[in-house]
């Protein structure tokens, strides 16, 4: 019993062996490398053409509503009568502008200085990818004349007594008025929503019991086109917007940050102008900038700090060696040229004083003087009689 025993406990244990001798012998193959390349494919999206927003057959050329006395053919509207007569009898926009779907590229995209359309802005436009003006919002680097609107209208030097139209080149105007909205308690969330469609905004102002807004934007550009995009639009209720331009802010803290805005419009200009290194040194930004600056300014002297208008000096008296590169050839080839002498000069004349003890003028005035050879014209001297009159006649008859 105990032999047989003996034979079965081994039994497992030989095969536990060949097991492990047969993972062995597999785990010896060498794996073949994979020399599969992978390539990334990129994918560029073409871009879509403008869409045509309306159809043409659809617009039909409607005469105003009666608002005054006199039909001004011209214009195309009414003058004279009550002035909220204008307001109440407004229609509603025959299309509004879906960037999201009719953006897209036309025949302008290839011309460098297009102008926007200024259809597409109000959801009118016909021609789709054949039109001849930009179909997309205004971006950063889209810049126009100061006397031209996006649209390419010519503005005028004053607005116009209802703040409509293209609006004056005299004043850089951001905000947009937008009056007749719905009072509602979320007033302020409508109109952000409504028109940070058309471009970055970067204030608005809504005063929520007379039901009116002022949305500044970033760029000009931006307001200009929301202007036309939001004329006689709705928010989400029924109501007819009256978009206007806003007339300068009365407000002391609002002239402060339109001014502030202007310095630092031009705080960074400088800045792009000038080499990054200068910049962080003068802001500050590298300390070893600086460890270096206070370095350099001691010129040898301990606890010595040369101001900036010292150290950043330029020219031949430059006590900044980096401030004279550049003047040396000048101040060298300077005497080689005047009077056509040449450079050899008698040392006495350099070492000559600026400016004499008690003297009128200084040294270089004097040597200057004695350089100059003027040579004094004199005066000619009077022609001697040649002697008394000949053949002189009388009119009297003695002689």
């Amino acid at each position: 019993m105990a032999d047989t025993a003996e034979q079965i406990a081994t039994a497992p244990v030989a095969d536990q062996e060949d097991q492990e001798m047969a993972l062995a012998t597999t785990n010896t193959d060498v794996a073949a490398p994979t020399t599969k390349k992978v390539v990334r494919k990129i994918i560029r999206k073409k871009k879509r053409p403008a869409r045509v927003q309306i159809d043409p057959d659809t617009l039909t050329s409607e005469p105003p509503p009666q608002t005054g006395t006199i039909f001004n053919i011209w214009y195309n509207k009414w003058s004279g009568g009550d002035r909220e007569d204008k307001y109440l009898s407004k229609t509603h926009a025959k299309g509004r502008c879906n960037v999201a779907k009719d953006s897209g590229y036309t025949k302008a995209d290839g011309l460098p200085g297009s102008f926007f359309c200024l259809r597409f802005a109000r959801g009118i436009c016909t021609k789709g990818q054949d039109c001849d003006y930009l179909h997309r919002l205004p971006g950063t680097y889209d810049h126009f004349n100061p006397n031209v609107d996006c649209f390419g209208r010519d503005k005028f030097s004053d607005y116009r007594d209802d703040m409509g139209g293209v609006g004056s080149f005299m004043r850089q105007n951001r905000t947009v008025y937008v009056g007749r909205i719905h009072v509602t308690d979320d007033i302020e969330e409508i109109v952000a929503r409504h028109f940070a469609e058309w471009g970055p905004i970067e204030r608005t102002r809504v005063l929520n019991t007379r039901g009116v807004a002022f949305v500044t934007y970033v760029k000009e550009a931006n307001a200009e086109f929301a202007k036309e995009a939001m004329a006689h639009q709705s928010l989400d209720h029924d109501e007819i917007l009256n978009v206007r331009w806003a007339t300068a802010d009365p407000n002391p803290m609002a002239q402060a940050r339109e001014a502030r805005r202007i310095e630092e419009q031009a705080a960074e200009a400088i800045r792009r102008a000038l080499p990054a290194e200068f910049v962080a040194e003068i802001e500050g930004k590298d300390p070893e900038a600086r460890k270096r600056r206070k370095i350099e300014s001691s010129y040898g002297l301990e606890g010595y700090e040369a101001p900036d208008e010292v150290h950043f000096a330029r020219g031949t008296q430059a006590v900044n060696p980096l401030g004279r590169e550049g003047f040396e050839v000048e101040y060298q080839e300077r005497p080689m040229i005047e009077n056509g002498e040449s450079s050899e000069t008698p040392a006495q004349e350099e070492q000559q004083p600026r400016q004499e003890a008690g003297g009128i003028f200084s040294g270089s005035t004097l040597a200057a003087l004695n350089k100059a050879k003027v040579s004094v014209a004199s005066k000619p001297k009077a022609a001697a009689s040649a002697g008394p009159l000949v053949a002189y006649d009388s009119d009297s008859d003695d002689e």
